[in-house]
């Protein structure tokens, strides 16, 4: 029966991957400034499909196994983030060229490596995907597990280009600096935040 492992597999994948903060607000954020949105979102997508189908498939036990590989994934993710938040605050001092119009557009090669450090630079992302629901999919019987993978790619597709089309829509809103400062301000508000939990799980 490959309805309950699909469904079930979609509301477990749609709760966690909504929890991913950084990425979530890295995708939106460059939906609204209209920055290659489509190519991170859909990288995000396949990502967490790859790493979904490898928990599934058994790389979640190798994880759990090694976690080693955990912390200095939390490291360096955290580094990144919390350099990541200094640009975003840096962008708040300095309000000029903050509008659409005016910002200076990101590379498409700084918008893939930067989307795969946000979200492969993250243990969060591994404990979630290819741990949790790895091994939760992982006991099905059968040809289940493939289903349940399945439901949570649905999922991920959905949500990311849900952030995508949504930034997008709120574009029109972030026509003065003050709205650019705010989202800036977030911004590297939750990229500290994710910093410290990630150094304070590790220390």
């Amino acid at each position: 029966m490959w309805v309950f492992p699909l469904v079930k597999g979609m509301a477990m994948g749609g709760s966690l991957i909504i929890a991913i903060g950084s990425q979530n607000v890295f995708v939106l954020s460059n939906a609204i400034r209209g920055q290659h949105a489509l190519v991170i979102g859909t990288l995000c997508i396949l990502i967490d499909i790859v790493l979904t189908f490898s928990g599934v498939l058994g790389l979640g036990a190798l994880i759990k196994e090694t976690p080693m590989l955990i912390d200095i994934a939390s490291y360096f993710g955290a580094g990144f983030l919390a350099i990541y938040g200094v640009l975003a605050f840096r962008r708040v001092l300095s309000p000029q060229g903050l509008t659409v119009s005016k910002a200076k557009r990101m590379t498409l090669l700084t918008a893939i490596t930067t989307t795969l450090a946000i979200s492969l630079l993250n243990p969060h992302v591994y404990l979630d995907t290819v741990v949790l629901l790895g091994s939760i999919g992982g006991q099905l019987p059968d040809q289940q597990p493939m289903w349940f993978a399945l439901g949570v790619s649905i999922s991920s597709i959905i949500w990311f280009l849900t952030l995508v089309i949504g930034g997008k829509a709120l574009a029109p809103w972030f026509k003065s600096d003050k709205s650019w400062q705010k989202l800036d301000f977030i911004t590297g508000c939750t990229m500290w935040l994710i910093a410290g939990t990630l150094l304070y799980s590790v220390l």
